[in-house]
């Protein structure tokens, strides 16, 4: 089954990147001239995905104004000759998909927000784009995953080998091959302990689950220390009752909730940029000269 729709859970607080997050969402933080989310939506499309919900909370009002129509400013640019370019760049942002947006109106963690989307996804397999992940490919990952699922009839996560020191940040997941760089799932371990690490393989920001994953969360028992469901128990019911794949993507990851992700970010986009990268390059070359 072709897979048309897709939810971005952002309703994160940002913490780990204030203060710049305290008035601007994390998501709309640049990468040189686009905000995250943008990139984001943007891969969705290209895979073919047209109906995408994002998923936000209390302050977040921003990023739907990001993909509405700014009238005044688009008429203003409209009458600008040399501007053309802007104002079409503007008004595409608005016509990207079928783009809509609910609230999780407490902060639960990722399954319950992912549940918000279960009368939008209806009977209908679905992607998850995180909204802290921008990953840049030719192929969009979100398609890769798709693929997978379409050609196997599994879920399917994305995944990437990860320094074994950092794999505790994450997951760990136990799999076997089976294709290419597609491969079963049996099990994830949550933020290992060092001893607990199964492999290096970490879910990095992309998934894609059958509509079977809201009664499975809504089975999940609930975390007695967060008080939260957690969606990687979710996932390994679902491997176990009907099988998961992990697909080792092919795509830059860059962690957006995070500084050095950001940095990392705006300096490799800077760098292949039409724009500015010729320029950015020189300025690099100088400036590393000087540290």
């Amino acid at each position: 089954m072709k897979i048309k729709k897709a939810i971005i859970p952002a309703a994160g607080m940002g913490t780990r990147v204030l203060p710049a997050s305290k008035a601007v969402p994390k998501e709309m933080l640049n990468i040189v001239d686009k905000p995250a989310i943008q990139y984001i939506v943007e891969e969705a499309v290209a895979a073919g995905i047209e109906d995408i919900l994002i998923i936000t909370n209390r302050g977040k009002g921003v990023i739907e104004d990001h993909f509405d129509h700014a009238f005044e400013l688009e008429t203003n640019l409209k009458d600008n000759a040399s501007k053309q370019h802007i104002y079409e760049e503007l008004k595409a942002i608005a016509n990207l998909a079928n783009v809509y947006f609910i609230r999780q109106k407490e902060t639960k963690g990722l399954a319950d927000a992912i549940l918000r989307a279960k009368s939008f996804v209806g009977n209908e397999p679905f992607g998850i784009l995180y909204g802290d992940d921008v990953i840049l490919s030719e192929d969009p990952v979100i398609g890769q995953l798709c693929r997978a699922y379409e050609e196997f009839g599994f879920g399917a996560v994305g995944v990437k080998e990860v320094p074994r020191a950092e794999v505790p940040k994450y997951c760990s997941l136990d799999v076997t091959p089976l294709r290419d760089n597609i491969m079963k799932c049996h099990n994830i371990i949550e933020k290992p302990s060092p001893e607990q690490i199964i492999s290096c393989y970490s879910i990095l920001g992309r998934v894609v689950m059958p509509p079977e994953i809201f009664e499975i969360i809504e089975q999940t028992p609930v975390d007695q220390k967060s008080g939260e469901v957690y969606f990687t128990d979710s996932m390994v019911t679902l491997a176990k009752q009907s099988g998961l794949l992990a697909v080792d993507f092919v795509g830059t990851r860059y962690d957006m909730g995070n500084k050095l992700g950001i940095m990392k970010a705006n300096c490799e986009v800077a760098l292949t940029h039409p724009e500015i990268g010729e320029e950015f390059k020189a300025y690099l070359k100088e400036l590393v000269k000087t540290f």
